[in-house]
């Protein structure tokens, strides 16, 4: 694997004793430097514990002043990689307001100011968005799970085209989204996704459309899809959770809630991007698409401690949405043509009651018997299919 480098900056009074409490078991400092005060930049290597055993990735980057967290050089920056290729094909598209006094982000570990490309804009947020197919069809908003991104949905987008105006975006903290700080601007509670995503819904699609959700995030579209019902065709679920045995998010993903050692580990750009990733399903991750994944850990730390945030929240707020979601599916008024697609080897959500679920809810179940939590990465094309078909019937 080639080599990335990482900027640590370490203030100059920490040992290295201080510095082995913090670091993971598989980071181990070059050299000898017990009982000495460190200086600033860090020579590491990394070793992820469960992937990649033989291959590392340098930490050891000057990079800009201020940004304790930045990785820069190696594969990832000499050369257009996948991940720019991707870039260029969407565009940022500004919504939702910055809230907050306007102040610079630092980071939540040492509290120093973090370099630009940790800083959110002034006005509104970026969302990166990237679309395929002509603007005049019928719409269709695929929105990714956590954590994911738009890149999730590269073998649907082709599909949809044919036929629709497809549009994928990255989430507020994902992708190439701004990533704000919590108490900068952004505090990733789900009341505030809520009400960004009905902001940026305003900017993409005026007018009806259809909406695809997948996982984690499904609770906050059904929550946006109920007060929007006059405006979605259809409303598509990606293995969502929908019962109480969904309400908690499994151990790989809850780690990141963990105190310092959320933090910590949601800087890995192996343990954030591949290992969640593929620890869901039966999805096996290429070389070229795990650097996308991995490229907003790499060029920043504010997606790592974007993804602590979120998942606190998680661990917080899930089981109230999961239980609203279901209420208001339930609910003889929901008006919104509504179909749950389920793969059946998710390794994170039982499919335990969710038969049951659809059956009493009078919504359609379409079963994908080899595809895992993250369907659009297992049967891309397929699901591509499956989406259109589903719209096509509705709509005529």
């Amino acid at each position: 694997m080639a080599m990335a480098t990482m900027s640590i900056r370490i203030p100059t009074n920490m040992t290295s004793h201080h510095l082995h409490s913090l670091l993971p078991r598989a980071c181990k400092p070059f050299g000898s430097a017990s009982h000495k005060t460190l200086r600033k930049s860090l020579k590491l290597v990394c070793r992820s514990n469960d992937l990649y055993e033989d291959e590392d990735y340098l930490i050891d980057a000057p990079v800009s002043v201020g940004d304790g967290f930045s990785f820069s050089g190696g594969k990832y920056s000499d050369e257009p990689s996948p991940s720019d290729e991707w870039f260029k094909q969407g565009k940022l598209v500004k919504a939702y307001p910055v809230g907050g006094a306007g102040e610079k982000a630092k980071d939540p570990v040492f509290g120093l100011t973090m370099g630009s490309g940790s800083q959110s804009s002034t006005d509104l947020f970026r969302w990166f968005c990237i679309e395929s197919g002509n603007a005049d069809n019928h719409k269709v908003i695929l929105i990714h799970g956590l954590p994911s991104q738009a890149y999730s949905y590269r073998k649907v987008l082709p599909v949809l085209s044919k036929n629709h105006h497809a549009i994928a975006f990255d989430w507020l903290g994902f992708g190439f989204s701004d990533k704000p700080q919590p108490k900068y601007g952004f505090d990733y509670t789900l009341k505030e996704y809520v009400s960004s995503l009905e902001s940026l819904i305003n900017e993409l699609a005026p007018d009806k459309f259809s909406l695809v959700v997948q996982g984690y995030f499904s609770p906050i579209a059904v929550k946006y899809a109920s007060n929007h019902q006059e405006k979605i065709d259809n409303l598509i679920l990606l293995n969502p959770p929908l019962t109480a045995k969904h309400s908690n998010l499994p151990s790989t993903l809850s780690v990141f809630s963990n105190f310092l050692l959320g933090e910590i580990f949601s800087q890995d750009p192996l343990r954030a991007s591949d290992k969640v990733l593929t620890s869901c399903g039966p999805y096996k991750m290429k070389e070229d698409d795990a650097m996308v994944y991995r490229r907003p850990y790499l060029t920043s730390g504010s997606s790592g401690f974007a993804l602590n945030a979120i998942s606190r929240t998680m661990k917080k707020e899930l089981k109230s949405y999961v239980e609203d979601a279901g209420t208001m599916l339930m609910d003889p008024s929901w008006k919104v043509k509504t179909t749950i697609c389920w793969g059946q080897r998710d390794r994170w959500l039982n499919y335990d009651g969710v038969e049951d679920f659809c059956k009493n809810s009078n919504h359609k179940l379409i079963e994908l018997p080899m595809a895992g939590h993250h369907v659009q990465e297992d049967c891309g094309e397929e699901l591509g299919g499956i989406i259109s078909e589903v719209i096509r019937k509705s709509r005529f």
